[in-house]
């Protein structure tokens, strides 16, 4: 199988070259283009997924619905939607939302740095979501108490950059957050916001983390 490139960007997101995925996810791993998709359904549920224990990277740990990097010639909302049949052997429309850098190591095997571009998408509760051989492990729903619960009690095994992109919804495009407010309110209360802010910091320090401003 031929090698996987990501691209390589700058601070404020501008493509500077492409690299190899895995050279990019080593422990001092080189700033690239990410972006992480939260499905929930009408009743404001998240589609948890448990991330195959063949990753490289956080084997086993929860995360949101899927993750991977947008190609050399692709927008993040293009590759989110070319990647969910891959991942969840369904296809849909997916919102960009906001984007985010962060910088975390995983033990000394190597770090996710990337700016990660947030992506929402909306399904039926009876979608039949597959779990595909590699990539997840295991399926959940979940509402916002639900895992505002879970992640004060064990933050350590939901994936940082799936907590950072929750942390960050109410700083996303004012319109896509009028088109799905009835989906997302529970998910932007002042005590998910403190439960999400403490998980992310059994993960990474503050300066390590923050929102990229579109204008920048």
């Amino acid at each position: 199988m031929s090698e996987e490139f990501v691209i390589l960007v700058d601070e404020n997101d501008n493509p500077i070259g492409l690299e190899e995925k895995v050279k990019c996810h080593l422990p001092n791993g080189k700033l690239h283009r990410a972006f992480t998709a939260l499905l929930f359904d009408n009743d404001g549920r998240l589609v948890l997924t448990r991330r195959a224990k063949e990753k490289m990277l956080w084997p086993g740990d929860w995360d949101g619905t899927f993750a991977s990097h947008p190609r050399e010639s692709e927008t993040y909302v293009s590759s989110g939607e070319r990647r969910m049949p891959e991942e969840l052997g369904i296809e849909g429309k997916l919102d960009y939302f906001h984007k985010f850098e962060y910088h975390v190591p995983y033990k000394d095997v190597g770090s996710e740095n990337e700016i990660c571009g947030t992506l929402i998408g909306v399904i039926d509760k009876s979608t039949e979501l597959k779990e595909i051989e590699g990539e997840i492990d295991e399926i959940k729903w979940s509402s916002a108490s639900e895992l505002l619960s879970e992640i004060k009690t064990n933050p350590e095994i939901y994936c940082p950059w799936m907590l950072i992109a929750l942390e960050f919804l109410d700083k996303s495009d004012k319109s896509m957050l009028k088109k799905h407010a009835n989906v997302l309110s529970t998910w932007m209360t002042s005590e998910m916001h403190e439960g999400l802010q403490k998980a992310i910091d059994t993960h990474l320090p503050k300066e390590k983390w923050r929102l990229v401003n579109e204008e920048d």
